[in-house]
């Protein structure tokens, strides 16, 4: 027979971490399920519609929508005592077209890039202080095959990456550089703020960055930057291969092509170049 106290011992740790673990996404799955309620309603709910679509509890849900309403996923009209899809659902949505657009419309210029240089070509964004690449174009020369779609990679030891950071004012860049760090990947990889600031007046002056066996030893890349209406750097695309293929002497050209290429991306997103 199990005694009273056996029954109150408190569970494992472990249980307990997986107990905790259902529980954020049973809430998290709660959540979305409310936002996808109210994106496609055509007008306010109340909380008791809410809660009788999603199978909750009137308190469950309003304790969800509270949480969605202080980061403005949800709002709510004190007039109508009604529910809507709130302004950073309409942002984040947003962000979403914008990176479906690029890569749709970049894809057909990336393959000519690509043809053109006879090197792997790349697409990137900035996503939480990281590139995030969204597609990656092997040449003929290419002997390893493409990594997957959804890569990431460091900021300060890629061309792609250092495009982004041009730019970002100086104080977006400490942020990134202390909470990522300034990693040594090889001997020539930047590992100090001051170098990279200087790095990237360079690749502001010149309209492209340059990767010299930063990341990976031996291979060398060339990026540059895709801009949005209001000319603000929203991607970057890149040329890489080996260090045997883009010496010093094929650097410039491959970053004209790079530049031409990525300006004409720009033209094409409705994006405006920087005077």
């Amino acid at each position: 027979m199990t005694t009273k106290a056996a029954r109150r011992q408190p569970p494992a740790e472990g249980q307990t971490d997986r107990a905790a673990k259902g529980q954020v996404v049973q809430s998290l799955t709660r959540a979305l399920t409310l936002m996808t309620i109210l994106g496609r309603s055509e007008r306010a709910m109340s909380l008791s519609e809410l809660a009788e679509e999603a199978d909750l509890s009137p308190s469950t849900a309003h304790r969800l929508l509270t949480t969605l309403q202080q980061e403005r996923y949800v709002r709510f009209d004190q007039a109508t005592r009604g529910w809507s899809i709130g302004v950073q659902a309409y942002m984040t949505g947003t962000n979403f077209v914008k990176t479906r657009n690029l890569l749709e419309l970049a894809r057909p210029r990336l393959r000519r890039l690509m043809e053109e240089s006879c090197e792997l070509v790349n697409l990137a964004v900035e996503d939480n202080g990281e590139a995030l690449f969204l597609a990656r174009i092997g040449g003929p020369r290419v002997v390893n095959p493409p990594a997957p779609m959804g890569d990431r990679a460091h900021l300060h030891c890629t061309a792609v990456g250092k495009v982004m950071l041009s730019g970002m004012p100086e104080g977006q860049v400490q942020t990134i550089v202390t909470q990522r760090g300034m990693r040594q990947f090889t001997r020539t990889t930047l590992s100090s703020l001051p170098a990279l600031h200087a790095d990237l007046s360079l690749t502001r002056s010149r309209g492209y960055a340059i990767d010299q066996e930063e990341r990976v030893a031996g291979v060398c890349c060339v990026a540059a930057p895709i801009f949005d209406e209001n000319a603000r750097i929203i991607g970057a695309l890149s040329v890489s291969g080996s260090n045997r293929r883009i010496a010093d002497t094929r650097v410039v050209a491959l970053g004209e092509m790079a530049r031409r290429t990525a300006a004409a991306v720009t033209m094409e997103l409705g994006g405006r170049l920087p005077v």
